[in-house]
C-alpha cells in the first residue's frame, strides 16, 4: 500500500522527530492527558469494598480492556474507586516490569467498566475533552513512544516509569478530527494484517501436530507398514511390531539423577564462566546451551553435574504442556551444569540410545502419559516424579532400527521445520508491517485523512 504524505511539515525541536505536518503539535503528554499510577494491590481486605482488579496480566496480554475479561477479585476503598474505575476511552500502561521491553504496553478501553479499578503496576491515562482516547492507545503502540519510555525507565532488578517521566514525555498531536480518521485507519488497516497473522499462527499449529503425529507413529508402529503387529499388553499404546520389546524406562537406564538449585545471577553466562541450566533448556525438544543463569564467583561448581555429550534431560516440574520435556546434549558443555528443575538420564547403551528415547518421550502416547502421572497444586508448576518417568513402558525396536526411526523422523522433521520457520517469518514480517504502519501514521509520515470517512463508511 503506498499512502501519500502530508502537503507541507514543519520542524521540531525534538531529537527523535525532525518534522510533523504543519498543522500537528508537540505537547507533553500531561498537557493532553491525566496520568494515575495506580496504588491497588491484589490483596482483599476487611472492611473495603469488593472490586474486580484490571491487573498486569490483562494488559499485557490484550489490546482491549472489555467486560469479558476475567478480572480478579479484590477490595478497594472508596477513594481508590472514585480514582482507579475505569472509564471509556482510558489507556492502560504497564508502568513496570522485569525488562524495559515490556514497559509501557498499552490496552484501551472503549466502555465504561462500572466496578473494575485499575491494579498496581499499571497506570491510566485518560484523554481530556479535546483528545481521542484511542489514538492515545495508538501513539503507546508506536516503536518511537516504546522507545521513549524504555530510555526513561530507572531500575536494576525490576525497572519502572516514575509519574514525571510519564507524564512529561513529548508526542505530537494532531487535531481532534484527524486523530479519529487515524484510529479508524489504524483499526481497519490492522483487523485485515491480524488476520494474516492468525493464519499463518494456525498454520503453525498444524504443523506442529503434523510433526507430532509423525514422531508417534514411527515410534510405536514403525517403518514398516507391513510389518506383523501384536497387542504391546499396554492399553495406552496398543498394537507394536511383533518384533519389537515391551520395557520399562527404568530397565533401559543406567541411572537418572537432578542437579542442584545454588542462588544464580540473572543473566546467562554465554560460556564465559559456569551457568547452570534453567529448566527451559529443553522445550521444544532441543537442547538450548544460552538457557542458563550464570553461576556467582563465589560458589564452586559441582562437577558431577557437569553436561556431556549424550545426556538425555528432562524437565521434571514446569507447566502441565512442558513438564517432561527433554533433550539431548550433542556434545560435551563442562561450564553447564543441570539444575534441580532437570533429570539427568544415562541410558545403557546396549539397550537403547538417548535420541531413541527422546523422540519417544516426545510421541504422544508418552506425554499422555506424563500429564496424567504429574502432579502438583498448580496447573502453573506441575511434576514428574521419578518414579512415574521410570516405571513408564516404552517399545524398543532393535539398535539399528532405532537409528533407521530417528533417521526417518529427523527428515520428516526437518521438512515440517522449515515450512513452520517460514510462516513464523511471515508472522515477523507482518507484525513489523503493523508497528511500522501505526507509528507512520500516529507521527505524520503518512497521511489517511482522505482514506476513511470517520463515523461513515470507507471513501
Amino acid at each position: 500500500m503506498s499512502i501519500a504524505k502530508y502537503p507541507t511539515y514543519k520542524e521540531t525541536e525534538l531529537e527523535w522527530l525532525e518534522v510533523i505536518p504543519s498543522h500537528w503539535e508537540v505537547r507533553r503528554l500531561k498537557q493532553f492527558c491525566d496520568v494515575f499510577p495506580s496504588n491497588v494491590d491484589k490483596k482483599s481486605v476487611e472492611g473495603e469494598t469488593p472490586v474486580r482488579l484490571c491487573n498486569y496480566t490483562d494488559v499485557y496480554y490484550n489490546d482491549i480492556v472489555a467486560e469479558s475479561l476475567k478480572f480478579m477479585a479484590a477490595t478497594a476503598t472508596e477513594e481508590q474507586i472514585g480514582k482507579f474505575s475505569l472509564k471509556a476511552g482510558d489507556t492502560i500502561i504497564t508502568k513496570d516490569s522485569e525488562t524495559a521491553d515490556d514497559i509501557a504496553i498499552a490496552a484501551y478501553v472503549p466502555q465504561d467498566l462500572p466496578g473494575v479499578i485499575c491494579g498496581y503496576h499499571l497506570s491510566m491515562v485518560r484523554p481530556k475533552e479535546a483528545v481521542n482516547g484511542a489514538f492515545v492507545k495508538r501513539l503507546f503502540d508506536s516503536i518511537y513512544t516504546k522507545s521513549l519510555m524504555a530510555v526513561s525507565a530507572n531500575g536494576l532488578t525490576r525497572v519502572g516509569l516514575s509519574q514525571y517521566a510519564i507524564d512529561n514525555v513529548e508526542l505530537p498531536l494532531p487535531p481532534k478530527e484527524e486523530q479519529a480518521s487515524i484510529t479508524v485507519f489504524l483499526d481497519r488497516e490492522t483487523t485485515k494484517i491480524d488476520a494474516l497473522i492468525a493464519e499463518q499462527q494456525r498454520l503453525i499449529e498444524l504443523l506442529q501436530e503434523k510433526r507430532q503425529a509423525v514422531i508417534s507413529h514411527a515410534v510405536t508402529k514403525g517403518l514398516n507398514p507391513d510389518a506383523p503387529m501384536k497387542d504391546s499388553g499396554v492399553e495406552w499404546l496398543g498394537e507394536v511390531p511383533e518384533h519389537w520389546c515391551i520395557k520399562k524406562i527404568k530397565h533401559l537406564c543406567i541411572s537418572l539423577e537432578q542437579g542442584w538449585s545454588p542462588q544464580c545471577e540473572n543473566e546467562p553466562s554465554e560460556g564465559e564462566g559456569p551457568g547452570v541450566l534453567k529448566v527451559g533448556c529443553v522445550n521444544g525438544g532441543l537442547f538450548r546451551p544460552s538457557e542458563n543463569k550464570k553461576l556467582p564467583t563465589e560458589l564452586a561448581p559441582v562437577p558431577q553435574y557437569s553436561v556431556k555429550m549424550g545426556d538425555l534431560l528432562v524437565s521434571r516440574a514446569n507447566t502441565k504442556e512442558l513438564v517432561g520435556s527433554v533433550a539431548v546434549a550433542a556434545e560435551d558443555y563442562p561450564w553447564l551444569y543441570i539444575c534441580d528443575k532437570l533429570y539427568r538420564i544415562t541410558i545403557k547403551p546396549k539397550s537403547s540410545s538417548s535420541n531413541y528415547l527422546a523422540l519417544y518421550l516426545a510421541s504422544r502416547e508418552a506425554r499422555g502419559q506424563i500429564e496424567l502421572g504429574a502432579s502438583g497444586a498448580s496447573p502453573s508448576m506441575q511434576n514428574i516424579s521419578q518414579s512415574v518417568l521410570l516405571d513408564m513402558s516404552i517399545p524398543v525396536p532393535q539398535l539399528d532400527e532405532q537409528e533407521s526411526i530417528r533417521n526417518d523422523i529427523t527428515i520428516q522433521c526437518d521438512q515440517i521445520d522449515q515450512l513452520t520457520a517460514k510462516a513464523m517469518e511471515a508472522i515477523r514480517l507482518f507484525q513489523e508491517r503493523r508497528s511500522a504502519l501505526i507509528s507512520a501514521a500516529v507521527i505524520g509520515q503518512i497521511d489517511v485523512r482522505g482514506l476513511v470517512e470517520v463515523g461513515g463508511g470507507e471513501q
